[in-house]
């Protein structure tokens, strides 16, 4: 029988988690927003002009055409586990700009103050878990070359 210490997971989810299908999976569902996002801005590049304008990013066309490449260039670097610390790194920039020019909760009150408030640490959180999957895949490859 196997004593459960919490400092590792039970038998069952380490074998759930090794499977080869659940990393690639789970690293698409990470960047599934920027990659949609990504794409919608693409298609629609006119209401992507607008969205920067609207929150007094200057040029708007240049701001909405650096959201589009690091949107589906990161998230293809992430899915890919190519330059993951690139893709990932991209895409934390570009959250970390987002939260602070969209969700700035110290100029709002009330309701506002609010939501503005629980997107941006959601947003954080976001950051966070990018820089979890480069840590992950930085182990991975060091495992892999031998040297850890």
């Amino acid at each position: 029988m196997t004593t459960l210490t919490g400092r590792c997971s039970p038998g069952w989810i380490r074998a759930l988690l090794s499977q080869p299908w659940v990393g690639a999976l789970v690293r698409l569902a990470l960047v599934s927003a920027f990659l949609i996002g990504g794409v919608n801005k693409a298609m629609h590049f006119g209401d992507a002009i607008a969205e920067q304008a609207h929150f007094g990013l200057h040029p708007p066309a240049l701001w909405a055409a650096l959201a589009i490449a690091v949107e589906i260039g990161g998230s293809l670097c992430v899915v890919f586990r190519r330059f993951t610390w690139l893709g990932a790194g991209s895409l934390g920039m570009l959250t970390l700009v987002a939260m602070v020019v969209a969700n700035d909760f110290w100029n709002r009150s009330g309701a506002d103050h609010f939501m503005a408030l629980n997107s941006f640490f959601e947003h954080l959180g976001l950051i966070a878990a990018l820089v979890l999957a480069t840590i992950v895949d930085d182990a991975r490859q060091l495992a892999d070359n031998g040297r850890v």
